[in-house]
């Protein structure tokens, strides 16, 4: 396999490989110039159809449209980031990603701008990120060293959240600016510089354990779901990081409306809701990366739970909007300690040449946790305050953690995870 090297992939060839330092750094600045598009993209095409048609059902069938094939397609992703070579494939995902998002802005600039165009576009890039997800939370622990992977987690999920506040800025200058066509360029240019850097990743080769060589596609894919059914650990943080992406929506997505029923419809407000929130981000995800590579990844998920109902329920019970904002900061701060540990932990858990198929579904919790959490608050919303659902989302997340603990797999989780630390 071309841009492959011919060593075998072990924890040992990874931390004796020279070299990592730099494929890492370049692997990581290809997927944040290639992730800066991808948010261009999202946040103009969300404003324009909210500009052009002013349609909530339009605006419910693109956010159809942008989750339900990743969700989908991530199922597949993960099966296909196990047998075939992972860079390849994220490269070739980008590459399809990119010759639609060109082809899309080739026909609008010729006048079309019939809304299925969009759509299509959008339903093919959101089945890309399905196949990159997996290929790329795979591919890291093959150029990473067991030892630097929470820290580089750490790095990369700063990155992601620093462009969440270049990427809505940028986004609106070009928008505002040129148009959404030129978004669409843009993106492409990205994709492109993203592809080249990581032609120039060196990536160890995967080599499959002999009983599974001579495995067709499906009794991969069975394979994938009988391990994480029989894998007590690996089910457990799945389990809990859905229920606890269900239960985070509360806060994440309802506090702009409880700011405007409760204080007040000055953007500044809704604005300064969201850079509290993302600066947080940033600031955790450095946090984590600077300080806690070695400490007990579960206690981290598990903490950080208990620290999202304590937030989630300082929010319902805030009446003064700047004690509003410090907990939405303090919210922020705290997503980097459960996001970045629930990666590192199955990276450091599970088998090379399963992880693609478990990240797979990982990608559709992910995928799938925001729009069923939202089905289930949204109407919520409409009939009870929002300050009490924030309240009883932050008492579930505690019971959650307590329930956690009282099954078996929870323990053997806490169990398990003091081989991956000191701390």
């Amino acid at each position: 396999m071309s841009g492959m090297t011919e060593d075998t992939q072990t924890p040992s060839a990874v931390e004796a490989r020279p070299g990592w330092r730099r494929d890492v750094t370049i692997f990581l600045s290809g997927q944040t110039v290639s992730l800066f598009g991808s948010m261009l993209v999202q946040y103009a095409v969300m404003w324009h159809l909210t500009l052009e048609t002013k349609s909530g059902g339009v605006m419910a069938l693109y956010a159809v449209f942008g989750f339900l094939p990743q969700a989908v397609i991530s199922i597949f992703g993960g099966v296909w980031a196990d047998r075939l070579d992972r860079k390849k494939l994220i490269i070739g995902a980008d590459a399809a990603i990119a010759v639609v998002t060109l082809a899309l802005a080739m026909f609008m600039a010729a006048g079309a701008t019939d809304l299925w165009l969009i759509f299509v576009a959008i339903a093919i890039r959101s089945a890309g990120a399905g196949i990159q997800m997996p290929a790329v939370a795979a591919l890291l622990p093959q150029i990473v060293p067991a030892d630097k992977l929470m820290r580089v987690n750490g790095i990369n999920g700063t990155i992601q959240s620093a462009m969440m506040l270049v990427a809505p800025a940028a986004a609106a200058a070009v928008y505002a600016s040129m148009s959404i066509v030129a978004v669409f360029y843009i993106d492409v240019v990205t994709a492109v510089i993203g592809i080249g850097l990581l032609l120039l990743v060196t990536v160890p080769r995967l080599v499959r354990s002999e009983e599974s060589k001579d495995l067709g596609y499906f009794d991969d894919l069975v394979g994938g779901v009988r391990y994480i059914a029989t894998h007590a650990f690996v089910r457990w943080i799945l389990v809990l990081y859905a229920v606890v992406f269900v239960l985070i929506v509360a806060p994440s997505f309802l506090t702009p409306l409880m700011i405007v029923r409760t204080f007040g419809e000055e953007v500044w407000k809704l604005t300064v809701n969201e850079l509290a929130f993302s600066i947080g981000m940033v600031l955790g995800g450095a946090a984590v990366a600077a300080w806690a590579g070695t400490w007990n990844r579960v206690r981290m998920i598990l903490i950080s739970t208990v620290v999202f109902g304590v937030i989630s329920i300082g929010l319902g019970l805030s009446t003064n909007l700047w004690v509003f904002f410090a907990f939405m900061f303090l919210l922020g701060l705290s997503v980097p300690t459960f996001s970045t540990p629930s990666f590192t932990v199955l990276q450091e858990t599970v088998e090379p040449e399963m992880q693609g198929r478990v990240f797979g579904f990982v990608g559709i919790v992910m995928a799938l946790s925001m729009p069923f959490g939202m089905a289930v608050f949204g109407p919520l919303a409409d009939t009870f305050s929002v300050e009490s659902l924030l309240i009883w989302a932050g008492v579930a997340l505690l019971l959650v953690v307590a329930l956690a603990l009282a099954v078996p797999g929870g323990r053997r989780a806490m169990h398990a995870a003091n081989e991956h630390a000191t701390v």
